[in-house]
């Protein structure tokens, strides 16, 4: 199974909603929440090559964007493969 990483903050509903589409697929993932941990957001930032908006979802390490990125890879069928690397 793949590793999956999401920063996070608590109020944001995209973030809520892509840990949902993993919790539906059975996913672990690992959570980051930058409204709790924010010496992490620049790590966040860095690693997601500018983006600064949340979610930030990496999956092996491979930055796949936020929740419309996620749920975009599903729509096209190319989420799960992914997901089982």
């Amino acid at each position: 199974m793949s590793r999956v990483e999401i920063y996070t903050k608590g109020y944001c509903p995209y973030c809520h909603r892509a840990k949902a589409l993993l919790t539906q697929k059975g996913v672990a993932y690992d959570e980051i929440k930058i409204d709790e941990q924010p010496e992490l957001r620049d790590v966040m930032i860095e690693r997601a090559n500018g983006g600064y908006t949340v979610p930030q979802i990496f999956i092996n390490d491979q930055h796949i964007g936020g929740c419309d990125d996620m749920y975009a890879l599903e729509a096209k069928q190319q989420l799960d493969a992914l997901l089982s690397a």
